[in-house]
């Protein structure tokens, strides 16, 4: 039997993801969280064969609990999903460790699939993003302005767009202010932009932002 955690802030989310894996006869719910810290914690005092992680929940959010995961439990396969353009995202969560990586409107079945593939120790991605890592690889690093930010640069960088402000991205990420500010700035440094008016117009225009 497949032992499954699922991460997802969404109740309702956690709900029909359970119901997939309960109708699948070698897969079960082992452990449900609503946040990273959740994650984490069920982590070290569980044993789990593979982690289905939403990318964007509150506090901590996926891409940080999946570099958590890494350090802790780096044998304990993770599936992450998100509601983003795949080719927006794939690139940073693939690299950072995740096994596999899908989009949330994808079918039942391949959910299904993709946590049988990462538990039984290979990776799971779509077409899309496999054309996506390939592209990254042939442009030799080069690509949209927002493929030379940091993944934390990253981070702040949708967070600005999505209308948090300094304050309330330094709370979420439990950084201080005067550290979102520097990051700002280097943002804007990068991005050859000057404000986050056209930061937002850009992060809407490739899809960063919903």
């Amino acid at each position: 039997m497949i032992r499954v955690l699922i991460a997802d802030d969404h109740a309702i989310v956690r709900r029909g993801m359970g119901q997939i894996i309960a109708e699948t006869p070698d897969l079960e719910v082992a452990g449900e969280a609503a946040n990273g810290s959740d994650v984490i914690s069920l982590v070290c005092d569980g044993e789990y064969d593979a982690v289905v992680l939403d990318i964007n929940m509150p506090g901590m959010d996926g891409l940080d609990t999946l570099k958590q995961l890494q350090a802790i439990r780096p044998e304990i396969p993770v599936l992450v999903l998100s509601m983003h353009s795949e080719d927006e995202y794939a690139v940073r969560v693939l690299r950072a460790g995740a096994s596999g990586y899908m989009n949330k409107e994808s079918a039942p079945d391949e959910l299904v699939a993709a946590i049988r593939k990462i538990s039984s120790g290979g990776k799971y991605m779509s077409s899309e993003v496999a054309e996506s890592l390939l592209a990254h690889l042939n442009s030799g690093g080069t690509g949209p302005l927002h493929a030379n930010l940091s993944d934390r640069e990253f981070q702040v960088l949708c967070l600005l767009s999505s209308g948090k402000t300094v304050s309330q991205i330094a709370d979420q990420l439990a950084l201080s202010v005067k550290t979102i500010s520097t990051y700002r700035g280097r943002i804007l440094d990068k991005m050859n932009m000057k404000n986050n008016a056209e930061l937002t117009h850009y992060a809407i225009k490739n899809n960063l932002v919903y």
